[in-house]
This record gives structure tokens, sequence and C-alpha cells, in this order.
């Protein structure tokens, strides 16, 4: 293994160590999942070749659904997908009527990503791309261009806000021939989803609608076939958190979200949605409580059930719902080696443990948490992290002192209260 910079390994340590993903380095320390990301890179695959995809990532809290979903954004941006990403919360929902599906929106174009700009705020260069592209082939076609962008947005105008979404990326390329880099800053604005009323956006760019909580999903089809266009291969969105709509009060209010899904789902498998595709992280009651989850609404359901011959330790990973199943004994053997590494730097000379260290620390675990460490690993991660924190500041300190004590901290602190602590944990975070 090669050295790891200072730089990468101290995103990944302090994030890990903080129960939160690291936004970059996630190679350096995966292990396992391979059927999972096969099944998603054909999803990938799909989007790119004009299709569409929908997945629902269930797994417990702390399992590792938004590691998962950060590993397939940056699989996606390697195939030349432009990427969205955002949390739920209850301020940001898939409908809404008073500003939070917008607000969800503009969190995903503020996070909208590309393989040059991995970290977000690409809205304005993939624009910029394709304006550009239109100024050098109008000059070599001897004609105008915005003549040139009308006629290649032209199939847009046929979708809902298509004709007012092509007239601003034509003034955008005014801004852009002109130097006005105001006309510019409001055309961006408006894809972002910033003008809070129609007055505004008409004396600012002549256009007669903006992105409100009742348009967020077809400007999200917009955009997919958009990007195609500026020369990507398509568009993932990926929203994490969805269990924040299982926790809506009011019954119909979560129906209609759920109305959403159901929406983007039926595109999604209809093929309308061209180069489109949809990553939804989930808890298991979010997708089965028959009283307020997804299976709560009857289409759902039906359309997400599961595979009833996929038992007996059989799976299937071709349906629209992916279950994280938890690490084995050995990924974890594997996912603590590299955590040792990554802490060294990458420098065997600096590892702070042995080789035998480490199944036995994997045995502590197991009498704290039981097999819960390998379904839910934030927990024994954290954990891993703190020990090797100790043994690099205190350089006379023993391992096997360090374990020894924690256990017998666990044996006489009765574990009825360390189990408590972990559902706790398990609860106040989400991975």
């Amino acid at each position: 293994m090669s050295t790891i910079r200072a730089k990468d390994r101290d995103a990944v340590i302090q994030s890990l160590r903080a129960g939160v993903v690291p936004r970059s380095g996630q190679h350096l320390v995966q292990v396992g999942r391979v059927k999972e990301l096969e099944a998603l890179m054909k999803d990938v695959e799909r989007i790119a070749d004009c299709g569409s995809g929908f997945r629902v990532v269930i797994g417990e809290y702390g399992s590792g659904k938004t590691f998962f979903l950060n590993l397939v954004r940056s699989i996606a941006l390697e195939k030349k997908l432009v990427t969205m990403y955002a949390d739920l919360n209850p301020d940001r929902r898939l409908h809404a009527s008073g500003g939070q599906a917008r607000s969800l929106y503009a969190e995903l174009t503020k996070n909208m990503a590309t393989r040059t700009k991995p970290d977000g705020g690409a809205l304005s260069g993939v624009v910029e791309k394709f304006v550009a592209q239109a100024v050098s082939d109008a000059k070599a076609n001897g004609t105008t261009t915005e003549v040139l962008i009308k006629q290649r947005l032209e199939h847009l105008m046929e979708m809902v806000n298509g004709y007012d979404f092509a007239e601003v990326i034509a003034a955008y390329c005014r801004g852009f021939e002109e130097g006005n880099e105001q006309l510019k800053a409001d055309a961006i604005r408006w894809l972002r989803g910033e003008f809070s009323t129609k007055t505004d956006a008409r004396a600012a760019l002549g256009v007669r609608t903006i992105v409100d909580d009742a348009s967020v999903y077809d400007q999200l089809k917009l955009l997919a076939r958009f990007v195609r266009l500026a020369g990507y291969s398509g568009l993932m969105v990926c929203l994490d958190e969805l269990v924040n709509l299982y926790k809506l009060a009011n019954t119909q209010a979560r129906n209609s979200n759920y109305e959403q899904i159901l929406r983007i789902l039926n595109d999604s498998l209809q093929g309308s949605a061209e180069g489109l595709g949809f990553v939804l992280g989930g808890t298991p009651e979010f997708l089965m409580d028959t009283r307020r989850g997804l299976y709560s609404y009857v289409a759902l359901q039906s359309r997400l059930s599961e595979n009833t011959f996929a038992r007996d330790g059989m799976v299937d990973y071709s349906g629209p719902v992916m279950r994280l199943a938890g690490l084995t004994p050995e990924d974890f053997y594997v996912l603590l080696h590299k955590l040792r590494h990554v802490y060294a730097s990458g420098d065997v000379a600096k590892f702070l443990l042995p080789d035998e260290a480490i199944p036995i620390f994997m045995e502590h675990c197991s009498k704290r948490l039981g097999e819960a460490y390998f379904r839910t690993p934030r927990t024994t991660i954290t954990a891993f992290i703190n020990l090797l924190a100790v043994l690099e500041q205190n350089p006379g300190a023993d391992w096997k002192e360090l374990i020894g004590a924690t256990e017998v901290a666990v044996d006489d602190g009765a574990a009825a209260d360390l189990a408590v602590d972990h559902d706790d944990e398990l609860a106040s975070f989400q991975l």
C-alpha cells in the first residue's frame, strides 16, 4: 500500500471518529458490499445509456447507508454522470406547500457535482460548458449562438417549465457574450430555485415561472436532459435520511410525499425519465411500517415488496429495494486493518497496534455489543480510532491493558447499561 497524504488521512480519521462519513477518501476504508455495488454500477450504466434508475437503500442506523451512497456517487462521477445530493429534514421534503420542497431543490443544486468539481457547486460550470460549446459551434456554422441554443433546447420546451428553462439558458448565453455578470448570476439563481416570486424572475430574466414546490421533480427531469446536452452521461440524485418523511406527524403531508416517490418510481420503471436516476436512503421502519412507512401507501407497497423467492440466504439485488447486509467478521477484520493503515498514513513502521491485537479487539467488541457490532459498525469504528488516539498520545500505554480495562469496566458496570447507551448512540447518529 502507498503512503497516504496527511490531508486525506485527517479527513478520513476525523470524520469517522465523529461518526460521520468522510467527504473524500472512502476508497481507503471500503470493504464488502461487492454485490450491492455491482448492482448500483449497472444502474449507473443504464442511466448513462439514456435509461433511468430507482433504488431505495435500506439499513439500520449506523449500518453504512450514507457511506454507501457516497461511494455510489463517486462511481457515478467516474462514469461522467452529474450527481446531486441532499439530506431530508423537517425543512426539506419532496412535496410541500410552504417552501420545503424548493428548499430541498436548492440544496440539491448547491451540492451538484461533476468529476472535475466533486465537492459541489458545479451547476454554473455545467451551464458554462454548454454555452461555451454552443458559442464555438455557432461561430463554426455561421449562425448566432442564441439561435443555436434554442435549437438544441427545442425538445425541452415540451416539458413542464421547459420553455422558460430554455429562455434562462439563452439569457445566460447573452450575459456570457456581453460580459454581463449580473445577467449570468440571475440565470444561475433561477436554475438554483432562489427566486421566491415570479415578479422578481420576470424583471430579471423575462420569464413567467419559477422553481416552486410543485415543480421540483419536473425541474430535475429538465436538468437531467440538459446535462446530457452539456456533454455528460446523465444525472443521479441521492437523497438520504428519508426517515424524516416517516416522522411527519401529519398524515396528509406524509402521503403527499409518498405520492411524489410513487411518481418518481413509476417514471423510472417505465423509462420516461431519460438519463435520470434516484437513490434513496432510509431505515427499515421507513420502508416496512404499515401505519406510517412506505408500506402504508398501498401502491408503493405493491411495487416495493420483496422477492418472496429470495429466502434462506438467497438474495436479489435487481429489485427497487436494496437491503444493506451486515459486514461479515472477515470484512470487519479487513476494515480494522485498513483503519490502522490510514491512521499511520500508510507507514508500516508507524502502526500503533500489532496484527494480533485486531482479533482481540474484535472479540472485545463482540463481548460488549454482541453481533450488533457487525450490523452497525459505526460505534466500533469510533472505538477503534479512539484506542489508536490514546496509544498515539500516550507512547508508554499498553494496548492489552487498555482493552482489558475496558472489559473490566463493562463487566462491573453492567451490560444492560451498555446496551442502553449503544441503542441511544444508534438513535442519535444517522450515517
